[in-house]
């Protein structure tokens, strides 16, 4: 399974995807230099991993390739909660596995309640609760 593409960095935009450092962010700020005597704009990109939360700066010139990561968002029925942990059955694929469920959901997450969920690189992080 393909888990990363390529993309332009001049072609990223805040709200979409980028790969620093292997780890899948969110873009959050764009900065970018004019191209100078001899050579293509120079491009910060500033981004929030989606798993970690941690701040990521990612340098580029304008027309250098970036990674970009597949994101996948699935809906998910929460089976049962034990602690900080729930249970959850991919409605698609009826596959069951244990999550770790964030603290700001922890009040509203019940077994019965349907969730969304973010998967990229292999890793999996609840979104919301519905």
């Amino acid at each position: 399974m393909v888990e990363k593409v390529f993309a332009v960095a001049k072609e990223l935009r805040v709200g979409k995807y980028v790969l620093v450092d292997d780890i899948p962010c969110r873009v959050v700020e764009i900065e970018s230099s004019k191209p100078g005597k001899h050579g293509a704009a120079k491009m910060r990109i500033t981004a929030i991993g989606i798993f970690d939360g941690q701040k990521k700066t990612l340098l580029s010139p304008g027309d250098a390739d970036v990674e970009s990561p597949i994101i996948e968002r699935k809906n998910v029925m929460i089976l049962s909660v034990s602690g900080t942990n729930a249970q959850v059955m991919d409605q698609q694929t009826n596959e069951v596995y244990d999550l770790e469920v964030p603290a700001e959901l922890l009040s509203a997450a019940a077994p019965g309640k349907e969730a969304e969920l973010l998967e990229a690189m292999g890793r999996k992080k609840m979104e919301r609760v519905k």
